[in-house]
């Protein structure tokens, strides 16, 4: 997989990662018609929804894409957790071929922005809810401060 070297991917990935820097998420497509290179297409603040709506919009029906996003969420009264998240976005209409090239790729995907406490695996935004995601860092995360309330 070529492109994940590029030097603004790397910028990207260390300002989501930076806790100086407002940006929060990045995303990654295709750069040809035939794949095989990814480009950064997007940085942004907005969080989940705005990644999952730049991940879904144009084209995002019938396209492999990859998000990586900076999620924060309340531990207990007197404290908060940073994760990290990387999104496999697989549109419903993705042609077979493409889709079969995804588990390659996206280890590839994974050893470079590879800080991360959960992969998702998603087709449609509402896959990407904020609150669902939460509930599933809590959980890989092991100690639950919040006494299971999600």
């Amino acid at each position: 997989m070529s492109g994940l070297d590029a030097a603004d991917i790397a910028a990207a990935y260390e300002a989501v990662r930076s806790d100086k820097e407002a940006t929060n998420w990045l995303a990654l497509s295709d750069a040809g018609p035939r794949g095989g290179r990814l480009a950064l297409t997007g940085t942004g603040t907005g969080g989940l929804g705005e990644l999952a709506r730049t991940l879904a919009g144009s084209g995002g029906d019938a396209a492999v894409r990859y998000g990586y996003a900076r999620v924060e969420y309340a531990n207990d009264a007197e404290s908060t957790r940073v994760k990290f998240v990387l999104v496999v976005w697989i549109g419903e209409g993705t042609p077979v071929m493409r889709k079969a090239r995804v588990s390659v790729e996206s280890g590839d995907v994974k050893r470079v922005l590879a800080h991360h406490s959960i992969a998702v695996t998603a087709s449609d935004a509402s896959e990407l809810d904020e609150a669902d995601i939460v509930a599933r860092l809590r959980k890989a995360g092991g100690a639950d401060y919040n006494g299971g309330r999600g």
